[in-house]
């Protein structure tokens, strides 16, 4: 009579919060938010809804936590690079605000949960660190503040909106059909009414994102160094 081998038993990874958070993420990314319920995160992990809320209360816990997720390796990474002795306090800020940048540009939906709770964690990375970088730059204490929300606000709103424009594309023109077309519109305007935008048509229609980000940026850690370090004494 002929045994029957038995098969090896399969080990699933055990549910954890950290599993949960990565898939959360990986479906938002994919389908996005309003694609993020307990049930479609239940299928994706092979499981009851029932055991994803004993480690996450809600979908607004839930959001928090896979935006912590992302936002935490991009301070992560500037504490790193702060910390280096060729590192100076911009080159710091450059590097997490590029990285914030970047991680709204992969993970659009992560600029709405920054600004939709500014009490929360992910958002408070970021203030954190910049405020930081802010300090060492030897920035007076009752401009700190100030300068450390108009880059958190730059950060957001250029970010943002750079993930809106992507997402707003249509399916079947790339960006650089679009700029193109834009930038003929632009320059077709009334020369009387928009002198300054026909101007700038072929900028448009060259113009790399991300360098016009940093080029933003660096203008605002001028007028804060600037500021601090007047050559006018008639300066405020």
């Amino acid at each position: 009579m002929a045994t029957r081998t038995r098969r090896p038993e399969r080990r699933e990874e055990p549910l954890s919060r950290q599993r949960i958070v990565e898939a959360a993420i990986a479906l938002l990314d994919t389908a996005g938010e309003g694609a993020l319920t307990f049930r479609a995160l239940a299928e994706r992990l092979a499981t009851g809804p029932g055991a994803i809320y004993w480690h996450v209360t809600g979908k607004d816990e839930l959001l928090n936590a896979a935006t912590d997720a992302v936002i935490a390796t991009m301070t992560a990474d500037t504490t790193s690079t702060a910390g280096t002795a060729a590192a100076t306090p911009q080159e710091a800020i450059r590097t997490l605000a590029l990285g914030v940048f970047d991680a709204i540009d992969a993970h659009p939906w992560i600029g709405t949960q920054l600004a939709r709770a500014p009490s929360q964690s992910p958002l408070l990375r970021v203030f954190e660190h910049l405020g930081r970088h802010i300090q060492t730059l030897g920035v007076p204490h009752p401009a700190q503040f100030t300068a450390a929300s108009a880059l958190l606000n730059y950060i957001l709103g250029v970010g943002g909106q750079n993930a809106a424009n992507a997402r707003g594309h249509h399916p079947h023109t790339n960006r650089t059909e679009l700029l193109n077309t834009t930038a003929t519109a632009w320059a077709e305007l009334d020369p009387d009414e928009y002198p300054f935008t026909r101007n700038v048509a072929d900028q448009l229609r060259d113009h790399d994102d991300r360098t016009e980000f940093l080029a933003g940026l660096d203008l605002i850690l001028t007028g804060i160094t600037t500021r601090q370090n007047p050559t006018d004494p008639a300066h405020p």
